[in-house]
C-alpha cells in the first residue's frame, strides 16, 4: 500500500480529536442528568424538535437583539407618521407663499409701462426725453442749425454745382429741388439736408416750414491717389477727390447768402 500524504492524515486526526472533544463521557452525562431539576408529571410533555447533526441551537442573546429590533422598529412607526402629518402642514404653507409671490409679480408688471419692440430685439425701456437745448444764433441774432458730412466721395466741383441751385431756398422747394437734378451729387446733398431739418426739429423743436437753407458750402477733402496702366509700359494717376459738405439752416427772418 502507498502512504497517504502527510496532509490528509493530519485532517483526519483533526477530525478524530475534535470528534473526542464534542461527545461526552457517560461521567459527564450522569452529572449533568443530577444537575438538573426534577421533571413536572402533570406539565404537558414538550415535543422534541429534531435537530440535526452539526446544526447549533439558537443563542439567548440573538433571541434578546431581535426582540430590542422590534421594540426600536414599533417606536420609529408613530415617529413616521408625525412627520408625515407635517408634511401637508409645510405643502400648505409653501403653497401660501407661493400665491402671495404670484399675485405680489402680477402687481409689479401691471405698474410697470408696457414697450413695444420689434421682433429679435432686446427689451429696452424707453428713455426719458432730454430738455431741448436753445438753438444757436449767428453774432447778428439769426438762429444757425447745422449739419455737415465729411470725406463724401465726390469731387468739390461738381457738389458745388448742385448747392448753388438750393442757397437761400425754403426747405421744401430745396427738397423738390434737390429730387429733380440729374447728378449723383445731389443725393448726398439731399442726405445732408434732411439731417439738418432733423436737427431743428428734434433738437431745439423748431418748425420745418419755418427753415430757409442759409449757408452752405463745400470745401475740399483728402485725395486718393490709384494709378491706371497705359502704353508702352507707362502708368497713369488717377485722383480720386472727396468733399467736406456743410449746411446751416435759418428761420424766414435770417439773413442768408
Amino acid at each position: 500500500m502507498s502512504e497517504e500524504p502527510r496532509g490528509r492524515l493530519r485532517r483526519r486526526r483533526k477530525k478524530k480529536a475534535d470528534e473526542a472533544e464534542t461527545t461526552p463521557t457517560p461521567e459527564v452525562q450522569e452529572e449533568t442528568a443530577a444537575e438538573a431539576p426534577p421533571e413536572d408529571p402533570e406539565a404537558p410533555a414538550e415535543e422534541a424538535e429534531p435537530v440535526a447533526e452539526g446544526a447549533e441551537a439558537p443563542a439567548p442573546a440573538d433571541e434578546e437583539a431581535e426582540k430590542d429590533e422590534g421594540e426600536e422598529a414599533e417606536a420609529q412607526e408613530p415617529e413616521g407618521e408625525v412627520a408625515e402629518a407635517e408634511e401637508p402642514e409645510a405643502a400648505d404653507a409653501e403653497g401660501g407663499e407661493d400665491e402671495e409671490a404670484a399675485e405680489g409679480e402680477e402687481a409689479a408688471a401691471e405698474a410697470k409701462p408696457v414697450t413695444r419692440r420689434r421682433r429679435g430685439s432686446e427689451v429696452t425701456t424707453t428713455p426719458a426725453r432730454r430738455a431741448t437745448t436753445p438753438a444757436p444764433r449767428t453774432p447778428d441774432g439769426a438762429i444757425a442749425v447745422r449739419a455737415s458730412a465729411k470725406y463724401v466721395r465726390c469731387a468739390p466741383r461738381k457738389a458745388r454745382l448742385v448747392i448753388d441751385h438750393i442757397r437761400g431756398r425754403p426747405v421744401e422747394q430745396a427738397r423738390a429741388i434737390l429730387r429733380n437734378t440729374p447728378r449723383a451729387a445731389s443725393r448726398d446733398v439731399l442726405k445732408l439736408l434732411d439731417s439738418a431739418i432733423a436737427n431743428a426739429e428734434n433738437n431745439h423743436e423748431l418748425v420745418a416750414d419755418e427753415l430757409v437753407v442759409g449757408h452752405v458750402y463745400v470745401d475740399e477733402g483728402p485725395t486718393l491717389k490709384r494709378y491706371r496702366p497705359r502704353a508702352l509700359g507707362r502708368a497713369t494717376r488717377i485722383r480720386k477727390r472727396t468733399s467736406h459738405m456743410t449746411i446751416t439752416l435759418t428761420t424766414n427772418d435770417g439773413k442768408n447768402d
